[in-house]
């Protein structure tokens, strides 16, 4: 399978508190929540929900996996929700022991092996939503095949970060491109190594 990640980010970068409630993600005194509501047009919306409907299967961090089996968990009206509830769901956790979404395995252990594993299976995409802090891991383990980033014209000032102020660089190859109505950006990386820099 093909790993791939999608991530809603401000024009500063922050992925925290996306969703559709403004409490949704308070950690650290973030206050901003909510700020992907409403954005983008209706070809952007079909994008997201085409692109869910075409997973193999799912991978998240121990929180978004939380936040998405209370928000999509029991949700068979919305295709996004038929996608992730019939699909098979992985979560990279040491502390969740006891997951309540149906047709969830958590990954222990050797975590770069398991993935492997998994990216062995024959079949499309394993995909990641959200879920910042394993991201940014699995992007320095070199384990991302592409990655769509849905940048939505805002800046808040505060949260999380997608990437933080220092890490390891990257080089990315830009495989489609697009702007809505709306502003929205929806841009398809794909990891090329480490950057080139110039020498004196």
């Amino acid at each position: 399978m093909k790993l791939t990640t999608m991530t809603q980010i401000t024009l500063d970068g922050v992925m925290q508190g996306n969703g559709g409630v403004s409490d949704e993600d308070r950690r650290n005194g973030f206050e901003r929540g909510g700020w992907a509501r409403g954005a983008g047009d209706d070809e952007t919306r079909t994008f997201i929900t085409r692109t869910y409907q075409r997973a193999e299967a799912f991978l998240f961090g121990r929180r978004t996996y939380e936040l998405f089996a209370d928000s999509w968990g029991s949700t068979r009206a919305h295709p996004i929700g038929v996608a992730l509830n019939e699909a098979p769901k992985y979560v990279a956790s040491t502390t969740l022991t006891a997951p309540r979404w149906r047709d969830t395995t958590v990954l222990r252990g050797d975590l770069p092996a398991a993935i492997g594993e998994l990216k062995a299976k024959p079949g499309g995409e394993l995909q990641v939503h959200g879920s910042g802090i394993l991201t940014r891991w699995l992007l320095e383990n070199d384990l991302v095949d592409e990655m769509t980033l849905i940048v939505v014209p805002v800046v808040l000032g505060q949260g999380a970060r997608l990437f933080p102020e220092t890490g390891p660089d990257l080089a990315l190859d830009l495989v489609e491109s697009r702007v809505d109505t709306k502003g929205v950006m929806t841009q398809v990386y794909r990891p090329a190594g480490r950057p080139r820099y110039a020498t004196a």
